[in-house]
C-alpha cells in the first residue's frame, strides 16, 4: 500500500462522515504534462483527451497547459469551449448533426469516420480541412483495448480509403489522418515505433492517394498499470522524428490524469462470510467501475480515523485479507479481492489512487440512487 501524500491526507480527514470523494489534485496535473512534454518530439502538439476526466476543473487545467483537448461529444465540445481551449479536436463514430455544426462554429478539427459522415458534414455546408479516422489493416501495437487491425465501429476500413477518396464531396480537404489503434499501452518502445510507423504509413498513403499531408494524430494509448506504480515508459518518444511540415498530434488521457486522482470510501461495516472478509464501503463501482469493468482488484491504501463516539464496540481486523466491496445490491459491487491488511477498522478511508482518468466518468452513477461523492480540488 502506497504512502499517501500528506496534503491529500489532510483533505480526505476533513471530510464529513460517512466520508466518500474524489480528490483532483491540479499541480500533479501539471507535473504529468511537464513530464510528458519533456519527452515529446519537435514538431508534436499535445492534447488532453477529455473522456478520461470530464470534470471542470481538471479540463480548465489541462486546457491551459496542453496545446489543446480532444473531444468525443457535444456535451465534452462544451466543456472545451468553456475552458477556453486553444484547439479542440472532435472525434468519435456517432455524431449528430448538432455535434458537427457546433464543432464547425468552435472551430474544431473534425476525425472523420465515414463517407456517408463526410456528405452529412458538407450538407450541412462545411468547407474546410477534415481528417479521416482510418482503421488500419495491421498495427503493432498492444494494449487493453485495440481500436484498430480488428474489427471495430472505430474510422474508415484501410481497404476501403481509395474508394472514400474518390467520393468525397467538393469543399472537404483531407489535411490528414487520425490513427488511434489502442488505450493503455505500457510499452514506450513500442510506441515509439508506432509513432514513427504511423507517420511513414502517412507519407506513403498520402503520395499514393494525391493528399496535401499537413497532420498525423497518433490518438491516445499512453498507459498506466492499475496493479502497480508502473507507466508506460515516455523516454523513447524523443526518438521519433516528425518531418518538416507535418505535425504530429497525440491525445492522452489516462498517462496525464491518473495519477491526479484519488478515491476515498469511508469503511461501514466489517463482516466475514463463508471464509472471506469484507470491507463494506460508503461507495462502489456505481463511483469507480473500472475494476469491475476490467476484472482486476484496484489497491487501496488506509487511512486511518482515529475518532469513534459510538457506544458499542468498534468493529476491527487484523493481518488478514480483505475483500474492499460498496453498498451496491450486487456481489459484482467489488473494488478490490484479497488485500492484505494489518489493521483496519470500522470508520477508517479506503484511499484508491490512480483514479483521477476514466473512474467518475465511465461509472454508474444513478444506480440505487445513492448520493454521488464529494469532489475536493487541490
Amino acid at each position: 500500500m502506497a504512502e499517501l501524500p500528506a496534503h491529500v491526507a489532510a483533505a480526505l480527514w476533513r471530510l464529513p462522515a460517512p466520508a466518500c470523494a474524489y480528490l483532483y489534485d491540479t499541480t500533479a496535473l501539471l507535473t504529468q504534462v511537464a513530464r510528458l512534454r519533456a519527452c515529446l518530439p519537435s514538431r508534436t502538439t499535445l492534447l488532453y483527451a477529455v473522456k478520461a476526466n470530464g470534470h471542470p476543473a481538471v479540463v480548465h487545467t489541462l486546457a491551459a497547459t496542453c496545446d489543446g483537448l480532444e473531444v468525443a461529444s457535444g456535451g465534452e465540445l462544451e466543456l472545451a469551449v468553456r475552458a477556453g481551449a486553444r484547439r479542440i479536436v472532435f472525434g468519435g463514430p456517432g455524431k449528430t448533426d448538432g455535434e458537427l455544426i457546433a464543432a464547425a462554429k468552435a472551430g474544431a478539427v473534425l476525425n472523420v469516420e465515414s463517407l456517408f459522415e463526410a456528405r452529412r458534414l458538407a450538407g450541412l455546408g462545411f468547407r474546410g480541412g477534415i481528417c479521416l479516422r482510418i482503421n488500419r489493416n495491421d498495427v503493432a501495437v498492444t494494449g487493453s483495448h485495440a481500436m484498430t487491425g480488428t474489427p471495430t465501429p472505430f474510422g474508415i476500413d484501410e481497404n476501403q480509403l481509395a474508394s472514400v477518396l474518390a467520393e468525397l464531396p467538393e469543399g472537404l480537404d483531407v489535411i490528414g489522418f487520425h490513427l488511434h489503434a489502442v488505450s493503455n499501452n505500457l510499452d514506450g518502445a513500442a510506441h515509439a515505433e508506432f509513432l514513427t510507423e504511423a507517420i511513414c504509413w502517412s507519407i506513403r498513403t498520402a503520395s499514393r492517394y494525391g493528399v496535401n499531408l499537413r497532420v498525423v494524430n497518433a490518438g491516445g494509448g499512453l498507459g498506466v498499470d492499475y496493479t502497480s506504480h508502473a507507466s508506460i515508459d515516455v523516454a523513447p518518444l524523443s526518438q521519433v522524428v516528425v518531418p518538416d511540415g507535418i505535425e504530429l498530434v497525440l491525445e492522452p488521457g489516462r498517462y496525464l490524469a491518473a495519477d491526479a486522482g484519488y478515491y476515498a470510501a469511508e469503511v461501514l461495516d466489517l463482516k466475514t462470510t463463508h471464509g472471506r472478509t469484507f470491507a463494506v464501503l460508503r461507495g462502489g463501482t456505481h463511483h469507480f467501475r473500472l475494476p469491475a469493468a476490467w476484472g482486476y482488484s484496484h489497491p487501496f491504501t488506509i487511512l486511518p480515523v482515529d475518532a469513534w463516539d459510538r457506544p458499542y464496540p468498534r468493529p476491527s481486523v487484523t493481518d488478514t485479507p480483505v475483500d474492499a466491496v460498496g453498498e451496491l445490491c450486487t456481489p459484482r459491487d467489488v473494488l478490490t479481492r484479497g488485500q492484505h491488511v494489518a489493521h483496519l477498522r470500522v470508520g477508517d478511508l479506503l484511499v484508491f489512487g490512480r483514479t483521477g482518468a476514466y473512474g467518475w466518468d465511465i461509472s454508474h452513477h444513478d444506480f440505487l440512487r445513492h448520493p454521488a461523492p464529494h469532489f475536493i480540488l487541490l
